[in-house]
C-alpha cells in the first residue's frame, strides 16, 4: 500500500510537470522573431488569447467575456488554497512533528502508547510537509489579497473584455500552482483525510479519538525552517508589497478618468516597466523558487510558465502604450528592467 501511495505521489507530479511544459512551450516557440508560417501562426493566436481589456481590439469580441470575471478564479483559487493549506497543516500537526532528534520524549511516548511511529518517516520527509504548509501559507496571502483587489481595488470597465480561452488558462493555473507547492505529500494528506472522514463515519463523532490542540504546536515547526524559507519569503513579501501599491495606481486610474480615456500610469515601478504588476507577480513566484532552495523542479517549471506568460503579455501592452501616447517615457522597459 504505502508502494502504491508512492508511486500514486511520483504520477501526480509528472502530470502537473507535463501540463507546465505543455502550457509554457507554445509561448516560447510563438516568442521565437524567426518568420516562419508555424511561428507566425502560433503567435497571432496566443495573442489573440491573452488580449484583454485595453489591448483586445474591438473587432475581436468572439468567444469572449466580461474582464470583471476576474473574480471568478480568484474566488476558487482563495476556496482551493484554503482547503489545501487547511488538510496539509492538519496532516502535519497530527503525523509529522517536526523534531530534531528522532527520539524526542514526546515521539517516544507517542510510540509507546500506540501512536504513530516516526522511526519510519524520515526527518527529510516531515521537513518536506511542512514546507508545504509554509508556502501554501504565502499562496493563502497572496490569492486572498487577489480576490480583495478583484472586488475592491479593480473597476473594470462595462466595456473590458477577455478571451474564454485566457479565463480557463486563469483557473487552470490557480488550481495547478497551488497543488504544485504541495504536491510531493498531496495524495499523502487526501488518504490521510479520506481515513479521518471514514472513520468518523463508522465510529460517530461521540467514539472518535479527542484531539488536542496545541497552538505552539501547531506554528512550532514553521520556525524550525531554514534561513532559505525565509529568504523566499522576504522576497515573496517584496513582489507581493509592489504587486499591491502597482494595482492600486491602476484602480485609482479608472477612478479618475472617463470611461474610454487612458493615461499613462506612474510612480512605483511603473517608472520603471511597463507592467510592474507583472514584475512582482514574477518576483512573487521567485520567492516560491528560493524558498524550497531551487531544488523542487515542479516549482521551477511554475515559476518558468509565469516568466514566459507574462513576459508575453507585457510585451504586448508595452507595444500598445507606445503606440496609444507619443510621450510615453522611452526609459522603461516591458517587464524586466534595462533587459526587456
Amino acid at each position: 500500500m504505502f508502494h502504491d501511495q508512492v508511486m500514486d505521489d511520483a504520477i501526480l507530479i509528472q502530470l502537473l510537470r507535463l501540463a507546465w511544459i505543455a502550457a509554457t512551450l507554445p509561448i516560447l516557440f510563438s516568442s521565437i522573431p524567426i518568420p516562419i508560417p508555424i511561428f507566425t501562426w502560433l503567435r497571432r493566436t496566443l495573442l489573440g488569447f491573452t488580449r484583454r481589456g485595453k489591448i483586445m481590439h474591438s473587432s475581436s469580441q468572439k468567444f469572449t467575456l466580461p474582464q470583471r470575471f476576474f473574480l471568478h478564479f480568484y474566488a476558487v483559487a482563495s476556496i482551493w488554497t484554503t482547503f489545501l493549506l487547511v488538510t496539509t497543516w492538519v496532516y502535519a500537526y497530527k503525523t509529522m512533528p517536526l523534531v530534531t532528534e528522532p527520539f524526542a520524549y514526546s515521539t517516544l511516548t507517542s510510540y509507546l502508547t500506540g501512536g504513530s511511529s516516526l522511526r519510519n518517516v524520515s526527518f527529510k520527509k516531515r521537513y518536506a510537509v511542512w514546507e508545504a504548509v509554509f508556502l501554501l501559507l504565502l499562496m493563502e496571502v497572496q490569492v486572498l489579497r487577489r480576490l480583495y483587489e478583484s472586488i475592491y481595488v479593480f473597476n473594470y470597465s462595462p466595456s473590458a473584455r477577455m478571451h474564454i480561452i485566457g479565463y480557463l488558462t486563469g483557473f487552470f493555473f490557480y488550481i495547478a500552482a497551488p497543488l504544485s507547492l504541495c504536491s510531493d505529500c498531496a495524495l499523502e494528506v487526501y488518504h490521510f483525510q479520506v481515513n479521518l472522514v471514514t472513520e468518523f463515519i463508522v465510529k460517530g463523532k461521540n467514539h472518535m479519538p479527542a484531539t488536542e490542540l496545541d497552538f505552539w504546536q501547531v506554528v512550532h515547526p514553521l520556525f524550525n525552517l531554514t534561513w532559505k524559507h525565509w529568504i523566499g519569503a522576504a522576497i515573496f513579501l517584496w513582489g507581493w508589497i509592489h504587486q499591491y501599491r502597482c494595482h492600486k495606481i491602476l484602480g485609482s486610474l479608472r477612478d479618475s478618468r472617463q470611461a474610454d480615456e487612458y493615461v499613462i500610469p506612474r510612480g512605483d515601478w511603473f517608472e520603471l516597466v511597463s507592467s510592474p504588476h507583472y514584475l512582482s507577480e514574477i518576483v512573487i513566484y521567485a520567492g516560491f523558487v528560493v524558498a524550497t532552495g531551487g531544488t523542487n523542479l515542479t516549482i521551477w517549471l511554475t515559476f518558468v510558465f509565469v516568466v514566459a506568460n507574462l513576459s508575453f503579455a507585457a510585451v504586448e501592452t508595452h507595444n500598445w502604450y507606445h503606440q496609444k501616447f507619443e510621450d510615453y517615457p522611452s526609459s522603461r522597459s516591458a517587464i524586466i528592467p534595462f533587459i526587456l
